[in-house]
């Protein structure tokens, strides 16, 4: 494991949708979310991406993106939306929590409350180094910040701005700049396998976009600046996919670039919209996870859409394998990826009998370590029943 990576250790959610109240404890670095359809898996990675729009876009423009508050806070709820992180920044260092209260009032959305707190040793009183409330605040600079240390009052042009992602821009508070570094840099994919179809205009791009419709444009960029890399992912691809030979991008007369890929048995490849969806969609994850410019925060939606089933577990050990240097947030309801995980790595989620959305570790479930450790897989697991909701608790 990649010792300078960071790592959310636990998320805590309340009043966003259907998540009133949701505490998630050991949380791993690869991390999925196992749930029939409305159990809030979904919703979970929205927390991941709401929060990365806040830094990129502004919270007042992914507030309206999602229906503001008669959308986004939980029906029937009052009071903000809350959202909890707790991080280390790398796995020497101190754990740090960052809070974050968003309230609505005439004028839009505003922070009601933002703080970053650690304990910098093993005992002592928790310390705030950022505490905001309603755009004005304090911060506390340097390395290692102290109680002990020199404050400074702030106050932001506008309720509706982050401290974290403002005063995190200057070097002179660098555990906050850290933060602001570590959010901006997330990645959630919502890639389709049409997507990945397109004939992009021609110009190298380093990382895969959201929705997957510069894969093209990413396999020119590995191609002339790091063909090792792209050869560490045809020898992965041909691994999962056998008789592919070649994956290549071309640029046409017109400017637009063509992606080709070609099996073994025959002499000329093929244009990409010919390919089947599930070669187009390994390849693009492994894109995300063998590329050069790795996110620090992984998130995919539903990899099994449009997967072959078998390449499924496959691909959970090719997350497991990345996951030594970032950290990959999965959401699922295919047994066939899910066995491929391990009990630690697995949240399943439920709805509760007032609607809202619940999770229960699989490693934490009665009876299901022993039945790993005697050969069960996961995933049949979930398909047998062992993981609905009736038997969460009780075992079978």
């Amino acid at each position: 494991m990649d010792q300078g990576v960071p790592r959310i250790e636990e998320l805590s959610v309340k009043n966003y949708r259907a998540l009133k109240d949701l505490r998630l404890n050991g949380i791993t670095p690869l991390t999925a979310f196992l749930g029939p359809n409305g159990s809030g898996k979904s919703t979970v990675l929205d927390v991941f991406a709401f929060l990365a729009e806040c830094f990129s876009s502004g919270l007042r423009k992914a507030w309206d993106r999602r229906g503001r508050f008669k959308e986004l806070r939980t029906r029937g709820a009052s009071g903000p939306i809350v959202i909890e992180l707790k991080y280390r920044e790398n796995s020497q260092s101190p754990r740090i929590t960052y809070h974050l209260a968003i309230d609505e009032g005439p004028r839009g959305p505003f922070v009601a409350e933002e703080w970053l707190q650690w304990r910098r040793k093993s005992k002592g009183k928790p310390f705030k180094f950022l505490d905001f409330k309603n755009g004005e605040g304090m911060v506390v600079s340097g390395d290692m910040p102290d109680e002990f240390d020199h404050r400074t009052d702030e106050k932001l042009e506008s309720a509706d701005m982050l401290a974290v992602n403002t005063l995190g821009q200057f070097a002179k508070h660098p555990r906050v700049a850290n933060l602001r570094r570590f959010i901006t840099g997330w990645y959630l994919s919502y890639l389709t396998a049409d997507n990945t179809r397109t004939q992009p205009e021609a110009g190298p791009q380093e990382r895969l976009s959201v929705t997957g419709d510069n894969l093209p444009n990413v396999i020119q960029y590995l191609k002339e600046q790091c063909p090792d890399r792209l050869q560490t992912i045809l020898d992965i691809l041909v691994k999962r996919v056998p008789r592919l030979e070649k994956v290549d991008s071309e640029i046409m007369a017109d400017g637009r670039l063509l992606l080709q890929i070609k099996d073994a048995p025959f002499e000329r490849p093929i244009l990409a919209r010919f390919a089947s969806d599930g070669t187009l969609k390994m390849l693009a994850y492994l894109t995300i996870l063998y590329g050069t410019d790795l996110p620090q925060l992984v998130g995919i939606e539903e990899p099994e859409n449009h997967l072959y089933p078998h390449l499924l577990r496959g691909l959970a050990e090719e997350c497991r394998e990345a996951s030594v240097s970032t950290q990959i947030m999965i959401t699922t309801h295919s047994p066939f990826f899910v066995n491929g995980l391990r009990p630690q790595e697995v949240w399943v989620l439920y709805r509760d009998d007032h609607g809202y959305t619940q999770a229960r570790r699989a490693a934490d479930i009665a009876n299901v370590t022993a039945m790993i450790d005697n050969g069960a897989l996961l995933g049949d697991l979930w398909m047998e029943g062992y993981l609905t909701k009736d038997n969460l608790f009780t075992g079978r």
